[in-house]
């Protein structure tokens, strides 16, 4: 029987759950959440990004991101430094960095656990497809 594009929605969802609760587990080591590693990715990748745009990168609405943020600022993983008027940006600290670099091997490892099951030309595929996905337009009916 033909799978349904429900079946298929809910499939890609299953691996981002398993992805997610094995992430936390395997970042928990370090002391830091799956949503905290990825405002470190995003931070050290785009050091000029504003507020929303991290909030954006993070699939978090401004408010979410903001206390995101300041809970990070405590504990030394960025710090928040004036922008142009009254705007306020984020960066990475060393700390955060280090952080970041020792969370990249346990990243690793459980995405390889799960999508380095797939032959290189699989993992393309999956990549061009998923892109495609990700970037076409849903118009609501």
């Amino acid at each position: 029987m033909p799978r349904t594009l429900q079946d298929i929605g809910l499939a890609v969802k299953r691996l981002q759950a398993r992805h997610h609760r094995a992430l936390d587990t395997r970042l928990a080591i370090l002391g830091i959440s799956l949503v905290q590693w990825d405002a470190l990715r995003h931070l050290a990748r785009n050091p000029d990004a504003s507020l929303h745009d991290l909030a954006q990168l993070t699939f978090q609405s401004d408010q979410a991101f903001g206390a995101l943020a300041g809970r990070m600022v405590e504990r030394g993983l960025i710090e928040r430094v004036p922008g142009p008027g009254r705007a306020v940006h984020h960066r990475i600290t060393d700390r955060g960095r280090r952080l970041l670099a020792e969370a990249s091997p346990l990243v690793d490892d459980v995405l390889a656990a799960s999508l380095g099951t797939l032959a290189p030309p699989q993992l393309d595929l999956l990549g061009d497809l998923l892109d495609r996905l990700a970037t076409s337009e849903i118009s609501p009916r």
